[in-house]
C-alpha cells in the first residue's frame, strides 16, 4: 500500500487562508478545561494523585487522537519531595507518576505510544531498563532515552509519554470508532525488546529513537559521527519502507549529539536524505527539527535520531477517498528566524510540530543581548510569531519543551513563560543541557494543535 500524500507549498506572510482565525476562548470546568476550536479541543487535565505541575502548565494535554503528558521527575505526589533512594527507586515512582496521571482519565499503560526517558547518568540504564519492564510486561510502546547534563530538582530521571487518545477531544461526542494502535517491527532494523520501531495510532507513527546500529549485528557501525549519522537515518528509512511510508513523510525530526560540534557533519549526511522525493525536492520539503546536546547515549554512541511521521491512512485504513485531502503542510515566515535544513512548522492532520526556536532576532539572525528573560522572550516571540502566521494562537500549544543552558534558570523561564501561555497551559518538559548553538542559554519548542486539520475544513 503506497501512502497518498500532496505537500503544501509554504504560505507567504501576505498569504490569507479560508478559513476563519482560530478565536482561541478559554472555558473552565472544574480541574477540566476546553481552549474550544472548531469541533475538538484542547483538553487540559490534572490530578492530585500525580506531582502538580509547577506555574502554568498541565499534567496531561489532549487533543484530537492524542494526549500529551507532562515529563514526570520521582516526586511522592503526597510529600511534594523527590522519593528517597536511588535511580531504582526513582524510576518506578515516575512511571508510578504516568499511571496515576492515566488512571484519572480512563487510560492505561498500554495506551502510550511513545515514552522518552533522561538520564543524569547513563550508567544507570540498565537498573532503569530492569524496573521500565515490570510497567510492559507484554505491549511495549517506542522508546528513546538519553543522558543530559541536569534535571530539575537535581533528579536522577525524567520520563515522558505520549498517550493514544481514541475517544478524541470533541465534547460529548467520543470518536473511538474502530481506530486501533498498531504495533511494528523489521529485521532490516535494530530490534530493542524493550521498544517497538514504530507504532501509529491515528495519523501519526511515533519512531524509536535510532541509533548508529548495523541491524544483523546488533552493534555500531564502525566510522566517525557521519556514519554513525548515515546509519541512524538509514535505519528510519528501513523501518518506513517496511510499513509502506515514504521518507519524505516525516514532519518533524529530533537530533541527540554527544558534541555539538558535530552538527557540521551531521548535516552534510543529513542533506542526502532530505529532501528524499522528487515532489519534495520541487517545493524544497524538510521536516521541523530539534537538535539537542546529550552527555551521553546509549552504547556511546555518538548520535541518535528519532523521527515522527504522518500516516495518511490512519488506523483503521480509511477509504481512499477520505484520505486524499490530508496533506503535509509546511510553513516558514520572515517575522521569525528561517533554516534551510527545517521547516518553522509542519502540519499534518490535527497537529503542528514546530522546530526548536533559540533566541535569535530573526532580522540579523544572532542571538540577541540580555539575560534569561530577554532571551526566554525572544525564544517565545518567535514562536508566536510562527503561529501567527499560520493564524494559530498560544493557547493552541499543548507541549512545550523547554533546554536550558543552567538548569537553576527554570523559575525565570517559568516567569516568562506565564506571560505567554494561560492559566490552562500545555504540558511541560524541562532538561539541562550543556551546550546550545550558538551558546544559547535557552531553547524552547512546542507541539500545536490544529483543529482545522489538513487541508482545512471549509
Amino acid at each position: 500500500m503506497l501512502l497518498w500524500h500532496v505537500f503544501c507549498l509554504p504560505i507567504n506572510n501576505t498569504d490569507k487562508v479560508d478559513t476563519p482565525i482560530n478565536p482561541c476562548f478559554t472555558k473552565s470546568f472544574l480541574k477540566v478545561n476546553f481552549i474550544m476550536s472548531r469541533n475538538n479541543a484542547v483538553l487540559a487535565r490534572n490530578t492530585d494523585n500525580a506531582p502538580k505541575s509547577i506555574g502554568h502548565y498541565s499534567q496531561t494535554v489532549a487533543f484530537s487522537h492524542y494526549n500529551n503528558i507532562s515529563a514526570q521527575l520521582p516526586i511522592n505526589p503526597k510529600v511534594g519531595k523527590i522519593v528517597s533512594g536511588g535511580v531504582k527507586e526513582q524510576t518506578k515512582q515516575c512511571l508510578e507518576n504516568i499511571q496515576a496521571i492515566l488512571e484519572s482519565i480512563d487510560h492505561v499503560m498500554s495506551d502510550i505510544v511513545k515514552i522518552t526517558i533522561f538520564l543524569k547518568n547513563i550508567a544507570d540504564l540498565d537498573t532503569v531498563n530492569d524496573v521500565y519492564a515490570t510497567f510492559f510486561p507484554d505491549y511495549v510502546p517506542t522508546l528513546t532515552i538519553a543522558a543530559v547534563a541536569a534535571l530539575p530538582l537535581d533528579a536522577l530521571i525524567q520520563v515522558e509519554a505520549i498517550v493514544s487518545n481514541g475517544e478524541g477531544t470533541i465534547p460529548e461526542a467520543p470518536q473511538a470508532g474502530d481506530l486501533i494502535k498498531i504495533a511494528r517491527n523489521t529485521e532490516n532494523a535494530p530490534l530493542n525488546p524493550l521498544a517497538t520501531q514504530t507504532v501509529a495510532f491515528s495519523h501519526y507513527n511515533n519512531l524509536s529513537a535510532q541509533l548508529p546500529i548495523i541491524p544483523h549485528t546488533g552493534k555500531l557501525i564502525t566510522g566517525g559521527v557521519e556514519k554513525q549519522t548515515e546509519q541512524c537515518l538509514k535505519n528510519i528509512k528501513e523501518i518506513l519502507e517496511n510499513i509502506d511510508v515514504p521518507f519524505d513523510d516525516i514532519v518533524k525530526i529530533n537530533i541527540f549529539l554527544k558534541n555539538l560540534s558535530d552538527i557540521k557533519s551531521v548535516d552534510e549526511v543529513y542533506t542526502t536524505f532530505f529532501p528524499d522525493s522528487a515532489i519534495a525536492r520541487t517545493v524544497a520539503y524538510v521536516p521541523a527539527r530539534t537538535v539537542i546536546a546529550a552527555e551521553a547515549l546509549p552504547m556511546d554512541a555518538l548520535v541518535q535520531i528519532e523521527a515522527v511521521v504522518s500516516h495518511g491512512d490512519g488506523t483503521p485504513p480509511q477509504a481512499i477517498v477520505d484520505r486524499h485531502g490530508l496533506i503535509i503542510k509546511f510553513n516558514n515566515t520572515p517575522n521569525a528566524p528561517t533554516n534551510t535544513l527545517s521547516a518553522q512548522t509542519v502540519s499534518f492532520s490535527h497537529y503542528n510540530h514546530l522546530s526548536a526556536q533559540l533566541p535569535l532576532d530573526p532580522k540579523t539572525g544572532q542571538i540577541i543581548a540580555g539575560d534569561i528573560d530577554k532571551q526566554t522572550e525572544q525564544c517565545l516571540k518567535n514562536i508566536k510569531a510562527i503561529l501567527d502566521s499560520i493564524n494559530h494562537c498560544m493557547n493552541d500549544v499543548v507541549k512545550v519543551n523547554i533546554f536550558l543552558k543552567d538548569i537553576k534558570n527554570i523559575g525565570s523561564v517559568d516567569n516568562v513563560c506565564a506571560t505567554f501561555f494561560s492559566n490552562t497551559g500545555p504540558a511541560r518538559r524541562v532538561i539541562g543541557v550543556s551546550e546550545l548553538p550558538q551558546n544559547a542559554l535557552v531553547q524552547i519548542e512546542v507541539i500545536v494543535s490544529n483543529a482545522e486539520g489538513t487541508p482545512p475544513i471549509v
